[in-house]
């Protein structure tokens, strides 16, 4: 019989994979390091002792890896998740998995997938594909809703005491470089030299990080506010 601890080695290759740095550390633009990072709470986390007190904390970078890729659409879903779950836990850590997420738009329209997906991460509310819960608790799944009628393109709702708020973008105040549209095309159709290349990734990003600093807190781009209940 193989002894206990033989069985649980990891093979060379294996933790060779581990111990290479070059392997495992990854380039992000240094704009990701600097976008407020959130923290929150889950109470699964805590019960299966998957984190001390149940803490996570996500950045920019995590929402980035999620998606593939970095661009407004991840960007301003990550804005408004950070921003909404703030509004919605002034004096407190937020707590993930205790809000449902109300989408204006159909589950396949557009972007919203994309977006979906990001606050899935930040707040643990999920499609009807989620989490089924433990013991009747934790529950994850069903608290997105889609093609809802809403001012805005989302609304936050808090499961413990019914406070919302209601969240939405409007990015066209802040367009693309008018270089990028003919880098875009030939990067995509092969044509594009490799100065071409990086030079439409910065300019890609460069937009990506304008919305993130100078417009986090722009009303008139990024809107969250308090539902008033009549």
């Amino acid at each position: 019989m193989q002894d206990a601890d033989a069985e649980l080695k990891m093979p060379s290759s294996v933790t060779q994979l581990f111990m290479n740095n070059d392997m495992t550390t990854m380039q992000f633009p240094a704009f990701f390091d600097q976008i407020p990072r959130l923290q929150v709470r889950d109470p699964l986390a805590d019960i299966l002792g998957a984190a001390e007190s149940g803490q996570f904390e996500y950045g920019y970078a995590d929402a980035v890896k999620l998606a593939g890729h970095s661009c407004p659409t991840v960007a301003t879903a990550y804005l408004l998740g950070h921003r909404a779950l703030a509004t919605l836990y002034p004096d407190q850590i937020p707590e993930r998995g205790g809000v449902r997420i109300e989408f204006s738009e159909r589950l396949d329209a557009g972007v919203t997938g994309v977006t979906a997906a990001v606050l899935t991460l930040l707040t643990g509310a999920s499609h009807d594909g989620g989490f089924k819960g433990l013991g009747g608790r934790f529950v994850r799944r069903n608290l997105q809703r889609f093609g809802c009628e809403l001012p805005l393109q989302l609304r936050f709702i808090r499961l413990d005491t019914g406070a919302a708020v209601d969240a939405g973008a409007n990015i066209t105040g802040v367009p693309a470089d008018p270089e990028m549209p003919g880098l875009m095309a030939r990067c995509l159709n092969d044509t594009a030299t490799s100065e071409e290349r990086k030079r439409f990734g910065e300019l890609w990003q460069g937009r990506v990080e304008r919305l993130l600093f100078e417009h986090w807190d722009d009303d008139e781009v990024f809107t969250v506010r308090p539902v008033v209940h009549s």
